[in-house]
This record gives C-alpha cells, sequence and structure tokens, in this order.
C-alpha cells in the first residue's frame, strides 16, 4: 500500500476514535438545561470526524485517483532528501513555538509572528503583501472569536495587560 494510503488510514483509526468519544462520551457530561439546545460543544466535533472518515476512506479505497490519467509517483523514502523536509520541519517547530508564545506574547503577536514567518518559509517573497495579509487576518480571527464567539483571547502581551 501507498504511502498516502498509509497516512490515510492513521488518519481514519484516529478519527474514529475521535468520532466514538464525540458521539458516545462527550453530550453525558452536560448539564440538562444544555441539552435542549440545538447546538452541542460536541456538534462540531461530530461534523469533524465524519468529514474526516469520509476523506480518509476516500484515500484508503483510492476513489481519488482517475483511471485514464497517469498515475503519480509514491513518495520515494529512498530519495527523502531531494523533498523539502526541512521547511516541513521548520514549520512543524513554529506551530509549536506558536503554542508557547501565545499566551506570554500574546494572541496578535503570536499569531502574527507565525503567519509571516510560516509564509516566509513557504516561500513567499513579497514582504509588504505577506505583512498585510498575515495582520489582516490575525485580526479577523481575533474580531470573531473574542467578540462574536466570546471567548476572550488576550490580544496584548502580558506585561502590556498589567498582569
Amino acid at each position: 500500500m501507498a504511502l498516502d494510503r498509509w497516512i490515510a488510514l492513521t488518519i481514519l483509526l484516529i478519527c474514529t476514535a475521535y468520532g466514538y468519544a464525540a458521539y458516545f462520551s462527550m453530550d453525558q457530561l452536560l448539564p440538562p438545561i444544555m441539552q435542549r439546545s440545538p447546538i452541542w460543544p460536541s456538534s462540531f466535533p461530530k461534523v469533524l470526524s465524519i468529514g474526516a472518515i469520509v476523506f480518509a476512506l476516500i484515500i484508503v479505497l483510492g476513489l481519488e485517483k482517475s483511471p485514464n490519467r497517469d498515475e503519480a509517483p509514491d513518495i520515494n523514502l529512498k530519495r527523502l532528501g531531494d523533498y523539502q523536509v526541512g521547511h516541513a520541519l521548520i514549520l512543524i517547530g513554529l506551530m509549536i513555538a506558536y503554542a508557547l508564545l501565545l499566551r506570554p506574547l500574546g494572541f496578535i503577536a503570536s499569531t502574527f509572528l507565525f503567519l509571516a514567518v510560516g509564509s516566509f518559509t513557504l516561500g513567499e517573497r513579497k514582504y509588504v503583501t505577506m505583512a498585510v495579509v498575515a495582520i489582516i487576518a490575525t485580526l479577523s480571527i481575533w474580531y470573531l472569536v473574542d467578540n462574536v464567539l466570546g471567548i476572550f483571547l488576550r490580544p496584548l502581551p502580558l506585561f502590556m495587560m498589567g498582569s
């Protein structure tokens, strides 16, 4: 089996366990007043797990490949150095740094830095466009999460918030 199918099979197993938890263990802990709500805290995990299971099954069963086009070569593990593994490892490091810097730097600064450095890592060299897109995305996400959803995200660093 090709590498993409093995990865899809792993994702399928993880999402099946995630979906099982969303359907059978999350809703019993809700207070009775919230059980009458049309949208529960488990609604998004249920939709996410179903979508991921469907897409993983499509890849595992090979339904995404059309029979009349040339087969794309699988990833050759012997030539792993020819792929841009370094960029992927840098992005994983950026994700870890983002998670660690989210509280000390605040949401706006850490998200802007993550988006800007991540796009630079992926090859974007138009610095003004990169900065504008990163700041618009950061402020839009912060506004939606903080004001629309009502979930508080510390926008500024700790030393600027007075705590």
